[in-house]
């Protein structure tokens, strides 16, 4: 069965302006490399679809918060950004545009407008699998927006599955290379989500959060699953984490859904992080995750949008598109894997996290017992 790509060209709107980090410009790369290599219809099908309105954003976000938000970056891509100097009560240094932005406010509306209905198609079962392009904002909360991030399509999306379609086990897979520190916060009590949050060691990276004993709050103790990964992990521990955590967790929690985020940053050649992926790591994930939605039918929403290697960036994404979707195609490494990244040199550190993680969450799970 095709999967669905929801996809607008104005998701290049999504731009901090130049000598930023995250450059609208990504968002053009995926679709031609995509169509270059596999064909549309007999695999997967564009979709576009509208942004998000009022209503939608007020379900994750305070209304002062979302006038600031719209003010500020209309201002900012008009040329007018001086005249704002209140703005780190909502936002952080890194979503400070440089220079003349694009429309980002739109384009982050255009994000959640794409969350909503990767749900309404896999509900009402035109497809079993979509995928997001630009979504994946896990850093963003609910009155402040910070790691590139404004409104947090991932929150988004799980709530407006419980509260739409009364959903009473939706799991989040969030294999970013940053932990989703936003994404915990809106779920941290919620008892009705398991979030499993794979990413480097916090202690060496932005956001500083993520650590193995923060396993949620009251009734869902146990549902916040942090994955912590020693500097340099690579395809090995990946694969050790899955099958020692990821696969048990959702074999047990048999969620009715999967919502996974995440992109090319644990490349080991991204340029802002250091973890050890390769492209055919990418791939392996997919297939992990393909296997994890089995216990749901397949039902799997996938929002991809990080990576900051734009030379990786859409090879690692089509790689984790082929493993998620089991296109008949394998994706090769656009450069020369160097040497000390052929062995997983962390290996041993990560049997340890996962050693540590069993630990914390073996009170709440039988499979970790």
């Amino acid at each position: 069965m095709a999967v669905g790509i929801l996809y607008r060209e104005e998701l290049k709107e999504y731009d901090f302006g130049p000598g930023h980090p995250f450059r609208g410009d990504r968002y053009e790369l995926f679709p031609p490399f995509l169509k270059s290599r596999l064909k549309e219809d007999d695999y997967y099908r564009f979709h576009a679809t509208d942004p998000a309105n009022e209503h939608d954003l007020l379900e994750i976000c305070d209304k002062d918060y979302i006038d600031f938000v719209r003010e500020y970056y209309h201002a900012a891509s008009a040329g007018w950004l001086s005249y704002y100097e209140n703005f780190s009560r909502y936002l952080s240094l890194d979503n400070r545009p440089i220079g003349i932005p694009g429309k980002i406010e739109e384009a982050a509306r255009l994000v959640i407008g794409q969350a909503k209905a990767a749900c309404d198609l896999i509900q009402r079962g035109d497809y079993k699998k979509v995928i997001s392009i630009g979504g994946g904002m896990h850093h963003a909360r609910r009155r402040y927006g910070e790691g590139f991030c404004i409104y947090n399509d991932v929150a988004f999306a799980a709530q407006y599955l419980i509260n739409e379609y009364h959903l009473e086990r939706i799991l989040i897979l969030d294999t970013d290379a940053h932990a989703g520190n936003g994404t915990a916060e809106y779920i941290r009590s919620n008892e009705k989500i398991l979030f499993i949050d794979i990413h480097q060691d916090p202690k060496t990276i932005y956001p500083g959060t993520g650590f193995t004993q923060e396993v949620g709050s009251g009734p869902a103790r146990g549902h916040t699953v942090n994955i912590p990964l020693p500097l340099y992990a690579g395809d090995d521990s990946y694969r050790l984490v899955f099958d020692s955590i990821v696969l048990p967790l959702t074999e047990e929690f048999k969620p009715q859904i999967i919502i996974r985020n995440g992109g090319s940053d644990p490349h080991f050649n991204d340029g802002l992080t250091y973890l050890g992926l390769t492209i055919a790591g990418f791939r392996m994930i997919g297939d992990k995750v393909r296997e994890m939605a089995v216990v749901c039918q397949g039902r799997e929403i996938d929002l991809i949008a990080s990576g900051y290697n734009k030379t990786v960036l859409p090879y690692a994404w089509l790689s984790l598109l082929a493993g998620i979707a089991n296109f008949p195609i394998i994706v090769e490494e656009p450069e020369p894997i160097p040497e000390i990244y052929q062995k997983d040199r962390a290996f041993a550190d990560t049997e340890a996290v996962v050693n540590e993680v069993i630990k914390y969450h073996r009170e709440f799970w039988k499979c970790l017992r």
